[in-house]
């Protein structure tokens, strides 16, 4: 009888283990968390302490990979600190997160990107760790820096720069008789690319596009370079004529009612980069952020090019801006806020850590980090790079690299127009003029 209540606790915990998301190492109950939500920045020698800390992110495989080896990386120069990490797809992970502000217990270490005014009530600051060294930036910028604060605060440090693209196989389009993309190149370009390639080769002309970004984030500058889809004071929409949409929106209806690009069911079963259309042949081009690129032509296993996004006009405004990709941020839970930021300076700056993270989020804003990397960068790597560069040689107006708490709102009732411009529920007219006055209202 003791032995078979043994097996059980036995399985029991088992299970336990198990059920840690995404194959993050086992979480310690209560550990490095904290309820009175520490955030100074007092210096506190923890040596000698065993200091758990815990950190996650989203991403592809190759993050997952490439940023568990620079943990096991730190743990073993600092045998006193075990980092507990979960990495999650995009939409788990915010799933996730929001579950954990609600509770009082968010990661030590987190990653965010532009809506990270969401999550200000549990960011710590890091300027006292700036101020005192824990955090080196004498390598960096404040141009760089500034990608990354918030009402004078420094709420995070970038994990890299970067800016968006569209991937392209070029021998899906000399195959197919079409022209290679310009730097220069349109909508109406790529519409007809993209009905052409789905007509000769019988795939997607194209994959999946971040169609708030494309429409909304590029496409309002585009029409004028003064103008921004929010207003620089974030509290508010950057412009006042909803008719700047209806062009993009009758476009994925129509590419989408040819079947030149993938129906929402389709776009579905995209869970990540290394199954998007591109990688798997069923599409000749796809919407990338610059850092996926190399992550993306590796999953392909075949070559691939990059080119900026297309225009309403061959001579208008690109729309392109550099961006830092994401950041980490030190959560007010932790228990250990100072730890924590030791660990980040190490993943930031560490020369050895980069050469191993080899900008998979974003060229580094750190100048030791980018030429310790340069000797190693892959062909891919050097593509995403330059043209990380080539974006930054754009004329752009002012912009605010902050999105306004409703942005998810907003952009999630962007994707529900589109499916109902696809479906014939709305005109484009009609859903561009709703999504408007629907965006209008999240400011009041």
């Amino acid at each position: 009888m003791k032995l078979k209540r043994a097996l059980v606790l036995f399985l029991a915990i088992l299970t336990t283990i198990s059920f840690v998301a995404c194959q993050g190492k086992k979480t310690e109950t209560g550990a490095g968390t904290d309820q009175t939500g520490s955030s100074n920045g007092s210096e506190t020698d923890y040596e000698g302490e065993q200091i758990v800390l815990r950190m996650a992110w989203w991403g592809s495989q190759a993050r997952h990979d490439k940023t568990i080896e620079v943990i096991e990386m730190y743990e073993k120069q600092h045998p006193n600190v075990n980092i507990e990490y979960e990495f999650y797809d995009y939409d788990g992970y915010f799933t996730k997160i929001n579950t954990l502000v609600a509770s009082d217990n968010v990661w030590d270490m987190f990653q965010l990107g532009g809506n990270f005014p969401a999550y200000l009530s549990k960011i710590v600051p890091l300027d006292d760790y700036v101020a005192s060294g824990i955090i080196d930036t004498s390598n960096t910028t404040d141009a760089f820096l500034k990608t990354t604060q918030y009402e004078g605060q420094q709420i995070g440090i970038s994990n890299g720069v970067n800016t968006y693209g569209v991937a392209y196989d070029p021998a899906m389009f000399a195959q197919a008789g079409v022209p290679e993309p310009a730097e220069n190149w349109t909508w109406d370009d790529y519409a007809k690319a993209s009905n052409t390639i789905h007509e000769k080769l019988g795939i997607y002309g194209s994959s999946k596009f971040d169609d708030f970004a494309a429409a909304c984030g590029s496409g309002i500058p585009q029409s004028d370079i003064n103008l921004n889809f929010y207003a620089i004071t974030n509290d508010g929409l950057g412009f006042e004529d909803y008719s700047l949409l209806v062009d993009y929106i009758q476009m994925r209806a129509d590419l989408t009612k040819s079947g030149a690009y993938p129906d929402p069911g389709a776009i579905s079963e995209i869970k990540d980069i290394e199954g998007d259309y591109l990688v798997t042949g069923e599409a000749a081009m796809t919407w990338v952020a610059s850092n996926q690129f190399v992550t993306l032509s590796q999953a392909a296993g075949r070559e691939l090019k990059l080119v900026p996004i297309p225009r309403k006009t061959a001579d208008g405004p690109a729309g392109a801006a550099i961006q830092s990709s994401q950041m980490f941020c030190v959560s007010k839970d932790s228990q250990y806020p100072e730890e924590a930021a030791k660990f980040l300076n190490y993943f930031w700056t560490d020369e050895e850590a980069n050469k191993i993270l080899a900008g998979e989020r974003g060229m580094s804003i750190f100048s030791n980090v980018t030429e310790v990397q340069a000797p190693d960068l892959s062909p891919e790597q050097v593509v995403a790079n330059d043209f990380v560069n080539l974006v930054g040689s754009f004329e752009v107006g002012e912009t605010n690299p902050v999105s306004p708490e409703p942005y998810q709102a907003i952009t999630d009732y962007f994707n529900l127009i589109i499916q109902k411009v696809i479906y014939g529920e709305f005109k484009a007219d009609e859903g561009a003029k709703g999504f408007y006055e629907f965006a209008q209202s999240q400011f009041k």
